[in-house]
């Protein structure tokens, strides 16, 4: 299934690059700028039952813009970015149905598990997602924070997948040697997200077709979810349709 997602940087809607993200504004890669609202691609995902994308703030300057989305879809979007035990029911009262966390939780390239423990507690395990991206080193992917610019100690396997599993209702997987790019999926990655996944799991990276989204559904052995960013017509893109799209959606719904 296709999950919408709204990418704010610098206040505005944007599809960067996501190697590329940076303190130093001359190195991130800007794909595109909208013209639009993020509540405009939020009521936009409302009017096409598009429950399940996310909202994810790169950086500061992003709640103004973030917050007028979860109001024009009230329970429909998940909300990602400087999430931590302090503020995430603050965003939870503001209309978003899940908080993803993943830097907070992941310090010093490991997991601290008691901060994990805090927050599914705060806000409870159906409204928890727990963000995996990750980058590819000496062959196996390993989880990535801050601004997927730092490598962590935690390796996605199996194990660590089931791990994980334990204290939150998803996951968001972002590829992020691909994001961005359009040129392909990770095949590899979303074979393995479609044998380890047991929670719902949505990837993000390289997607620049409606043919990538029906691979994912295949690898993924109909588990995986897949967002579509830079090569999505209502983001500058001219590889996928959104309407055709929402007309995938449907037709999985009815099988």
């Amino acid at each position: 299934m296709f999950r919408p997602c709204i990418d704010l940087h610098e206040g505005k809607v944007k599809q960067l690059v996501g190697g590329t993200l940076s303190d130093d504004a001359s190195r991130v890669k800007t794909n595109f700028v909208a013209e639009h609202s993020a509540s405009w691609y939020a009521e936009l995902y409302k009017k096409d039952n598009l429950h399940g994308g996310h909202v994810v703030m790169l950086g500061t300057g992003n709640e103004t813009e973030a917050r007028s989305a979860l109001r024009a879809f009230p329970g429909g979007m998940q909300i990602g970015g400087g999430i931590n035990a302090e503020n995430a029911l603050e965003w939870l009262d503001s209309g978003a149905s899940h908080v993803i966390v993943t830097s907070w939780v992941f310090r010093d390239g490991k997991v601290d598990w008691d901060r994990l423990k805090q927050l599914n507690k705060i806000v409870g395990k159906d409204h928890l997602v727990i963000d995996l991206s990750c980058r590819r080193r000496d062959g196996d992917y390993f989880v990535v924070t801050d601004r997927w610019q730092k490598f962590t100690e935690v390796k996605l396997s199996a194990a660590s997948v089931t791990q994980f599993a334990e204290w939150c209702s998803e996951f968001l997987i972002h590829a992020v040697d691909v994001e961005g790019l359009c040129r392909g999926i990770d095949k590899e990655l979303v074979s393995q997200l479609g044998e380890w996944a047991t929670i719902p799991t949505t990837y993000a990276g390289g997607a620049r077709s409606l043919a990538d989204l029906e691979l994912v559904t295949r690898l993924g052995r109909g588990k995986i979810d897949l967002t579509i960013g830079s090569a999505l017509d209502i983001f500058g893109g001219s590889g996928v349709r959104y309407q055709d799209l929402i007309k995938f959606n449907r037709r999985w719904s009815n099988t």
